[in-house]
């Protein structure tokens, strides 16, 4: 949504504040489930002062979702324009999507999750963008496949395994855990490439090839959304961390995941 007119920048950091915080809230509650006296309770802000930044509830959710699409669809766009491998281009395609999921991951969630309760032109346009950041995808694993580095398969289907292994990251990622999202698209990657290479490719100089990269890169690392109550970086205090992919035996509501601290409803069956 752009800034009203007469809106100095204090506007826009405290309407970006308050998208993160409802994130948070719906990331944990559901949006359907979250009232608007919730996100009052939330924000400390009266109604009438929050829909003036907001708008809408409704238009909260089309924030969250552009918080998670904008800024991956920059990223992906200038990566598939480079005049460069296309293997090497689904790694950095790769690290660019994890470092957006773990640097958001209510948003993600939300993202996921309540995507349905979007209406209209709203839905449409969340859509529009799903189906871009698919395409280019695709549109890379094609382009190794004719370049013969990957061996001949169903675009669709090459592209549903490339990201269902990447997107469901957020549901058990430990935030500021071992795992970063080097090392993680480093190992999806290595699985991934091995199963569709052809016969003759080798990619054993891809680590190298990307770590000249990310020397190289000239954009910042995005970095965790915090909440009020949660420094950047942070997630829960060491004795409430398990080991990266377990689940926390303290949950706030029954069937609950925790990543990170973070306590969200559980996934639909």
């Amino acid at each position: 949504m752009p800034r009203p007119p007469g809106h100095g920048p204090g506007y826009e950091i405290k309407r970006q504040d308050i998208i993160d915080q409802a994130a948070a809230l719906f990331a944990k509650n559901g949006y359907a489930s979250t009232g608007i006296a919730e996100i009052i309770e939330v924000t400390g802000l009266a109604r009438g002062a929050l829909y003036y930044y907001i708008g809408s509830k409704e238009n909260l959710l089309v924030e969250i979702q552009n918080r998670v699409m904008e800024p991956l669809l920059v990223s992906v766009r200038r990566i598939v324009a480079l005049d460069e491998d296309p293997v090497l281009c689904l790694r950095m395609l790769s690290q660019a999507l994890l470092e957006n999921i773990l640097a958001r991951l209510d948003h993600v969630w939300v993202y996921e999750h309540d995507y349905r309760n979007l209406r209209g032109a709203n839905l449409s346009r969340m859509l529009r963008q799903r189906r871009e950041f698919e395409d280019l995808v695709e549109e890379l694993l094609v382009a190794a496949m004719e370049a013969g580095s990957f061996r001949k398969m169903d675009p669709h289907l090459a592209t549903r395994q490339f990201l269902n292994m990447h997107n469901h990251t957020y549901q058990w990622v430990e935030p500021g855990g071992d795992w970063d999202a080097e090392l993680l698209s480093r190992e999806y990657c290595a699985t991934l490439f091995f199963g569709f290479r052809s016969p003759d490719y080798h990619n054993e100089h891809l680590d190298d090839r990307i770590r000249e990269y990310n020397a190289k890169r000239q954009t910042a690392i995005p970095q965790p959304i915090a909440t009020n109550d949660e420094p950047a970086g942070a997630g829960a205090p060491v004795e409430q961390r398990g080991k990266p992919g377990t689940r926390s035996k303290k949950r706030g509501q029954a069937g609950a995941r925790s990543s990170g601290g973070r306590t969200r409803r559980a996934d639909p069956a």
